[in-house]
């Protein structure tokens, strides 16, 4: 289906991003939608100066700064590539009027509005009640990926753990 998302009547533009360049800022209200062609990011908020990663992007895959693209508000959270990214971006507008135009397209967007909220509660159980080597398997069993795409100090982060402890956990 992301295919057919990618070759719709929706008008996607490729854009680049450095290393550290941001596509979104805190306290902008995010109206595009991205389908990331290469590369990698993460999205995170500042907490007293401390970054929270609280989820990432790689090849393959359609971000956003959801909170924001639903209510049409400001959203806290910043958007920043890992690595040299290449991504298509689309307007909330012509997106919404190409899922409104079928109900397959509806559905498509219904299953990816279900997986997110199944991926946060995962990640919010896992943050409340496991110990740091429960989540580092728990992430590892549902996103291999992860580890080959993204560096080892995000992803200590992610898990809320020193990047110490992810590498013992790593190599045990």
């Amino acid at each position: 289906m992301v295919e057919k998302l990618l070759q719709s009547g929706i008008r996607w533009e490729k854009k680049e991003f450095r290393r550290n360049e941001f596509l979104k800022i805190s306290g902008s209200t995010d109206t595009s939608i991205y389908f990331i062609e290469s590369g990698s990011i993460r999205i995170f908020i500042m907490d007293e100066n401390e970054e929270r990663i609280i989820r990432f992007g790689y090849t393959g895959n359609i971000i956003v700064s959801m909170d924001s693209f639903l209510s049409g508000k400001p959203s806290g959270f910043y958007i920043q590539a890992i690595k040299k990214t290449s991504v298509k971006v689309a307007s909330k507008k012509d997106f919404y009027e190409f899922i409104q135009s079928d109900e397959a397209h509806m559905k498509f967007w219904m299953h990816i509005l279900e997986d997110l909220v199944i991926q946060q509660l995962e990640r919010e159980k896992d943050l409340l009640t496991s110990a740091p080597g429960e989540r580092f398997e728990r992430v590892l069993k549902r996103s291999p990926k992860l580890f080959h795409e993204v560096p080892n100090k995000y992803i200590a982060n992610y898990l809320r753990m020193s990047p110490e402890t992810l590498s013992r956990l790593k190599k045990s």
